[in-house]
């Protein structure tokens, strides 16, 4: 049981972080995978999209007042500080956003499932989102165009998504790469931020409903007290996770970020 709610915690903590869930979870696995107890495929990849949808649940906790002005569930004022014109963020944007990575993943996911997994080709993502994010502090522009979430366009929504394609190879991240690519686009790192937890909860749960669907026979009795355990564990540590991460991202950029994965990248490298 504590198996399970420590990988919750490791699942919570790093799931929306910029830093790879996919690679310290390897990590984790690997220690276990020695002494040939609990975590053996494929009973593993189903508790794994467990306690992800214990992450999705954080967020959508999060941004749920935000998620009801997308659905048109009600109405708000602008954001302080937000768009000059009263704009606000719309469901076809965030469409817009996921459209280039859903497409890529329903043409290729039994590929990246079968040849992708693995700690080589996590540590190659490590290390190339890592660049990623320090060339996006190093080069954003000077001229921010979207200073909130109310203020991103079609084109830098679209911009995000194909960006989001890079996060379809283990260990590259998927607030890693969307985040560094809004920023690239003109976004203040809040905004990219924001935007990146928004755009992954739809594409989130669907590649989650479609694994459950396929693992549907692991739901034992005697797996749901680990399932349980690990999901409460993730959502409540995401919870937190998410608002820490939010409240630091505009100060701190993603340059830290990028050097924790760089180190991460060297400890898998050394446990191969």
């Amino acid at each position: 049981m504590m198996k399970a709610v420590l990988l919750g915690i490791v699942e919570g903590l790093t799931e929306f972080a910029p830093v790879s869930s996919t690679g310290h979870m390897i990590i984790v696995d690997d220690m276990w995978l020695k002494t040939g107890e609990f975590l053996t495929s494929p009973v593993a990849n189903t508790f794994k999209v467990v306690i992800q949808l214990g992450s999705i649940l954080a967020v959508i906790v999060v941004f749920w007042s935000r998620f009801l002005d997308l659905l048109g569930l009600r109405r708000r004022r602008p954001e302080a500080g937000g768009s000059r014109s009263g704009e606000r963020l719309k469901l076809t944007q965030v469409l817009v956003g996921l459209i280039p990575a859903g497409v890529l993943g329903v043409l290729f996911n039994d590929y990246i499932d079968e040849h992708l997994f693995s700690a080589r080709t996590v540590l190659i993502g490590l290390i190339l989102g890592a660049i990623l994010m320090i060339a996006a502090d190093v080069w954003r522009p000077k001229r921010r165009q979207a200073e909130t979430v109310d203020q991103v366009t079609y084109v830098q929504a679209l911009g995000v998504g194909v960006v989001q394609c890079l996060s379809l190879w283990p260990g590259f991240s998927r607030s890693g790469s969307t985040i560094s690519g809004g920023v690239l686009l003109g976004m203040s790192h809040r905004a990219a931020s924001d935007f990146t937890f928004i755009m992954a909860v739809p594409i989130m749960l669907g590649a989650s409903g479609l694994s459950l669907l396929k693992n549907w026979e692991y739901f034992t009795m005697d797996m749901m007290p680990f399932f349980i355990a690990g999901f409460i564990s993730s959502f409540i540590v995401g919870l937190i996770a998410i608002r820490f991460f939010l409240k630091l991202i505009n100060r701190i950029k993603l340059v830290p970020f990028a050097l924790y994965r760089i180190v991460l990248a060297a400890v898998i490298f050394v446990m191969l």
